[in-house]
C-alpha cells in the first residue's frame, strides 16, 4: 500500500513537472509570435509617424509639428503672430518701469520677423504742450501693475490691435542668459556709467565677448557715460542707441537660445519664465508657432524704432517723444502688412509689377533727383550707410530716409512706386551691388527701399 502511494505520488508530480514544461513550450512559442506583433504594430506607427514628420517639413520642425498634431495644412492657416515684449526695472523711488517696450512680430509662412521698439518717453497723453513724466508711456505699467494698460497704450499709438504680452523682470533677463551660458556679443563701445540710487554701475569695453547677465543687463541699460558722452551719431545717440543695442542684443540672444544644446537646458530655460516672466500667451497658442519658430533665421529680421520728435517745448519744460503720426502709419504698414505675405503671393505680385514698369505711372516718369530712396543699412559695418548715401547724392539721387537693421547677407533694391526699370538699374549700377525686387506699396512714403547686406562689404 506504501509503495503504491509513492508511485501515485510521483506519477501526480511527473504529471505535473510535465504540464509546467509543456506551458513553458507553450509560452516560448507563443511569446516570438507576440514580439512580432508588437514589433508590427511600432514599425506600422512609427512609419506613419514617419511619414507625417515628413508631409510636415521634415526636420525638427516636422518632428516638432507632427508631435503636436499638425499637418501640412495647419501652417497654412497660422496669421502672422505680434506680440507686446515689456523689460521691467525698479528705479530709485521703487516704481516698476517699463524700459525695454517692443512690438514682435512672426510669421511662420514667410519666415520673416519684426522688432519695432517704442521709445520710453513716448507721450501717452493728449495734450504735448502740458506733458508731464506721468504720461510718458513707461510709467503707464507703474500706475496699476496692469498689462493691459501698456497694450491699450501702445495700439493707441501704433494704431496695431495687439491682444498678447510678454513681461520680462530684470532679475528673470539675467538668470536666462546665464542659463544659456551667456551670449557672445559685439558691445558697441566703451561704457562707464554708475547710478548709486538705483545700484546700477556699468563698466564695459568695446568689442566682442562672452557677456554673462550681469554685463547683459548693464549692456541693455546704458544710455550715457558718467561724464555725458554716449553712443556716436551714426550708430544712434542715446536713448536711441540703446533701443538699438537692445534689439540686437535680443537676435542675439535667440540666436544663442536656439542651439542644440540648449535643448537639454529647457528645463531650466522654463523654470526661469515661470518665476520671472508675465504672460497672456497660453500653450494652445504658442503650440501652433514653435515648431516652425525653431528654424527661423535671424536674418529675416527687420528692426525700427518708431518715427517721432523728442521735445520739451512744453509748460513744465518735460522731455517727451511725440510720435509722428503719418510716419507711424505708413512705418506699420511697412513692417507688418507689406511683408506678411507669403511668397507664392509675392512672386504673383511680382509679375504684375513687372508689366506695369513700362506704364505710364508718374513715378516712372519722374527724374532721379525727384525718387525718394530710402536706404536701411544691414551690413554689419555702421560706415557703409554713409558710404552708399555720398554715392547715390553724389550720382545725383535723393535719399530721404535711412535706418539699420540686422545683418543681411543680401542686399536687395525694393521698387516700391512703379519706378522706372531705367532708374533702378542706375541705382543699382552706383551702389554697385544689389538685387531688384518689385514690392509696389501705395501706402510707401518713399520709391526705392535699399536693403544694404553683407555683400556690400565685399563690391
Amino acid at each position: 500500500m506504501k509503495n503504491n502511494n509513492r508511485n501515485k505520488g510521483k506519477n501526480i508530480k511527473n504529471n505535473t513537472r510535465t504540464k509546467q514544461t509543456m506551458n513553458r513550450r507553450k509560452k516560448k512559442r507563443v511569446w516570438p509570435k507576440v514580439f512580432l506583433i508588437i514589433l508590427l504594430i511600432l514599425l506600422i506607427a512609427g512609419g506613419v509617424f514617419a511619414y507625417k514628420v515628413y508631409k510636415n517639413g521634415g526636420g525638427l520642425t516636422g518632428i516638432l509639428a507632427t508631435a503636436v498634431g499638425h499637418d501640412e495644412n495647419t501652417k497654412k492657416s497660422l496669421e502672422e503672430f505680434k506680440c507686446l515684449v515689456l523689460g521691467i526695472s525698479t528705479d530709485e523711488e521703487g516704481a516698476l518701469l517699463t524700459d525695454t517696450i517692443m512690438v514682435a512680430s512672426y510669421n511662420p509662412n514667410t519666415q520673416k520677423a519684426t522688432l519695432l521698439s517704442i521709445p520710453r518717453d513716448t507721450f501717452t497723453g493728449t495734450n504735448p504742450a502740458k506733458a508731464t513724466p506721468y504720461q510718458k508711456i513707461n510709467s503707464v505699467y507703474s500706475r496699476k501693475q496692469d498689462p493691459q494698460d501698456v497694450l491699450d497704450a501702445v495700439n493707441k499709438v501704433t494704431g496695431l490691435n495687439l491682444e498678447y504680452y510678454v513681461i520680462v523682470k530684470t532679475e528673470g533677463f539675467i538668470k536666462l542668459v546665464d542659463a544659456i551660458g551667456g551670449v557672445t556679443f559685439n558691445v558697441p563701445i566703451d561704457m562707464d556709467y554708475d547710478d548709486t540710487h538705483q545700484d546700477l554701475h556699468i563698466h564695459l569695453k568695446a568689442g566682442e565677448q562672452l557677456l554673462d547677465g550681469d554685463k547683459a543687463e548693464q549692456l541693455v541699460r546704458f544710455r550715457h557715460n558718467n561724464d555725458g558722452t554716449s553712443y556716436p551719431e551714426e550708430y544712434g545717440d542715446n536713448d536711441v542707441g540703446r533701443m538699438r543695442t537692445q534689439r540686437e542684443f535680443m537676435m542675439a540672444v535667440i540666436k544663442q537660445t536656439a542651439k542644440v544644446e540648449n535643448i537639454f537646458k529647457l528645463g531650466e530655460i522654463l523654470d526661469v519664465a515661470e518665476e520671472n516672466v508675465i504672460t497672456n500667451i497660453n500653450f494652445d497658442v504658442a503650440k501652433d508657432y514653435i515648431p516652425y519658430a525653431v528654424e527661423f533665421n535671424t536674418e529675416n529680421l527687420l528692426t525700427a524704432v518708431l518715427p517721432g520728435e523728442n521735445t520739451n517745448k512744453n509748460e513744465v519744460g518735460t522731455w517727451v517723444f511725440v510720435a509722428d503720426e503719418e510716419e507711424t502709419a505708413q512705418l506699420i504698414q511697412e513692417l507688418f502688412y507689406d511683408r506678411d505675405k507669403p511668397e507664392e503671393e509675392a512672386t504673383e505680385g511680382n509679375t504684375t509689377n513687372n508689366t506695369n514698369t513700362a506704364g505710364t505711372s508718374s513715378v516712372s516718369t519722374k527724374s532721379k533727383s525727384e525718387i525718394k530712396i530710402e536706404i536701411i543699412n544691414g551690413t554689419g559695418v555702421s560706415k557703409n550707410l554713409q558710404l552708399a548715401v555720398d554715392d547715390l547724392e553724389d550720382a545725383g539721387y535723393k535719399v530721404t530716409r535711412t535706418g539699420n537693421t540686422n545683418t543681411t547677407s543680401k542686399t536687395i533694391i525694393m521698387n516700391k512706386k512703379n519706378v522706372s526699370g531705367a532708374v533702378l538699374e542706375g541705382i543699382e549700377n552706383t551702389i554697385g551691388i544689389g538685387t531688384i525686387e518689385d514690392t509696389e506699396s501705395s501706402s510707401s512714403k518713399v520709391d526705392v527701399t535699399i536693403i544694404l547686406g553683407r555683400d556690400y562689404n565685399n563690391k
